[in-house]
């Protein structure tokens, strides 16, 4: 069986979230998602509007995420990959190059996001609503 991680924070769930999920669960057999836990949000100076325990039920909900684990901290992965016996690692390409010291470890993927879509811009378009 074929492992696949990912990380986020994954905060008003979108069809571009569930692009980047979908295409690394077709990567493989098995998709763990590590989702940013509300205490690690806020060192990273990050709030979010669901807390970690609601993401976790959407990330959940979704067919393509077979577990979801809690990123704690950014020193984790290489736990997390001998952990879960992972075999591909993926995030967005705007993470590019940052997480080439698992490559010791796993296949290091950086796909390209959903270009039209984000939480960041989702907000800010909220925010000029008003």
């Amino acid at each position: 069986m074929k492992k696949v991680l990912t990380y986020g924070t994954f905060d008003l769930l979108h069809y571009g979230h569930i692009n980047i999920l979908q295409r690394a669960k077709a990567m493989g057999d098995y998709l763990v998602v590590g989702l940013s836990t509300d205490e690690f949000n806020a060192l990273k100076g990050k709030m979010c509007y669901f807390s970690y325990e609601e993401r976790k039920k959407m990330l959940e909900a979704l067919r393509c995420v077979d577990l979801v684990i809690p990123e704690n901290c950014w020193e984790q992965k290489v736990e997390d990959v001998k952990e879960f016996r992972i075999d591909t690692f993926v995030m967005g390409n705007d993470w590019e190059g940052k997480f080439d010291f698992l490559k010791d470890y796993c296949e290091v993927v950086y796909l390209p996001r959903t270009p039209e879509i984000s939480t960041t811009q989702i907000k800010k378009d909220i925010a000029n609503r008003k």
